[in-house]
């Protein structure tokens, strides 16, 4: 049994910095955007497409994430 608490990670998420205890795409995209769903959502890592299928990736500090949440409308 480990006593050691959440890896906080620094990242910039949308041009802002952040601070995290998410530890891959997925859990960071729920904590942005509140949803579990991936469908209308885009992420990007340092300039690199993330697709859904690898957003078991986990995140490391200093990465550039931008999370893009797809609308409708015109």
């Amino acid at each position: 049994m480990s006593n050691e608490s959440p890896k906080t990670v620094h990242i910039t998420v949308n041009d802002q910095p952040h601070e995290t205890s998410a530890v891959d795409v997925t859990a960071l995209v729920k904590e942005i955007t509140g949803k579990d769903l991936t469908a209308g959502i885009a992420v990007a890592i340092d300039g690199e497409v993330v697709p859904a299928s690898q957003w078991c990736r986990l995140l490391n500090d200093g990465e550039t994430i931008d999370i893009l949440n797809a609308r409708q409308g015109g």
